[in-house]
């Protein structure tokens, strides 16, 4: 048995990114721990959610444990720091927010867990942090400091497959199953989206947990209405959508024409 880390930013972000990884990993005999940044205070509320008084990172917390029961989690933890919002928003230089956090500092934090857990594999995100965010971007730091420090065998850059994303929605919007006027999603230095494909070193096929990963999705419901592009699709459009989950590592370069790996623990002991 192999303990397994993913680092994520904010909650929801595991389900999407690494949900059926996680109920895989969990599956197939190992331990798997979800460390969450912030508590997603500024988030968009979804109207008729929160209770009386409840702020919305208490129930983004809630929504957390939620996500983790239906996944299967062993150990939920959060570190502590403040939702930065998205980049270029003044909310990005207040004081706790992770953008202005010292990497150092959270590298420490997150290392600490890393070496409690005797981690194998830990999962952040890549380079730009999959579409810029800001908090995604320091995870993408933090976590590469923290797994060295921590010792961790493999470190792995969730990501977006962007050239097999754009071809999908190019065929979904032929078929009239998106607007007229959709276009798929440029990659550009100002807005970033997903990686090249012949950078992917690893997919793995999780349409096995495609339901698994629905419901924790819609376990966030403060943040993924019913009627959410992610919730409103069939089941079959949901699996094609999000059966396959994409990382990078950036140790070991995938050879030209090499098949990528399909397991994260594949060849480890």
């Amino acid at each position: 048995m192999a303990t397994l880390a993913c680092f994520h930013a904010h909650p929801d972000d595991e389900s999407i990114a690494t949900g059926g990884v996680m109920a895989k990993a969990k599956q197939d005999g190992h331990r798997v721990v979800l460390v969450v940044v912030t508590r997603g205070e500024r988030g968009e509320i979804q109207p008729g959610v929160l209770d009386e008084g409840e702020a919305l990172w208490e129930r983004r917390v809630k929504e957390t444990a939620a996500a983790a029961e239906v996944l299967g989690l062993d150990r939920v933890e959060f570190l502590g720091y403040e939702d930065s919002g998205m980049m270029g928003e003044p909310t990005n230089d207040l004081p706790g927010t992770f953008w202005t956090a010292d990497v150092d500092e959270a590298a420490d934090r997150l290392a600490e867990i890393l070496r409690q857990e005797q981690v194998d594999v830990l999962t952040v995100y890549d380079e730009h942090g999959n579409y810029g965010h800001p908090d995604h971007i320091q995870v993408h730091r933090v976590g590469h400091l923290a797994g060295e420090r921590a010792g961790v065998s493999r470190v792995l850059e969730a990501t977006m497959d962007r050239d097999f994303i754009r071809q999908g929605m190019a065929e979904a919007a032929e078929l009239g199953d998106l607007p007229d006027d959709f276009e798929p999603p440029e990659h550009t230095e100002e807005s970033p989206f997903g990686s090249p494909a012949d950078v992917i070193t690893h997919e793995v096929d999780v349409t096995a947990f495609a339901d698994r990963k629905r419901r924790a999705l819609a376990a966030h419901a403060s943040q993924v209405p019913p009627d959410s592009f992610f919730l409103s699709l069939d089941d079959d459009a949901f699996s094609t959508a999000f059966g396959r989950e994409w990382f990078i590592d950036p140790s070991r370069p995938r050879a030209p024409g090499a098949p990528r790996v399909a397991d994260l623990f594949e060849g480890m002991s």
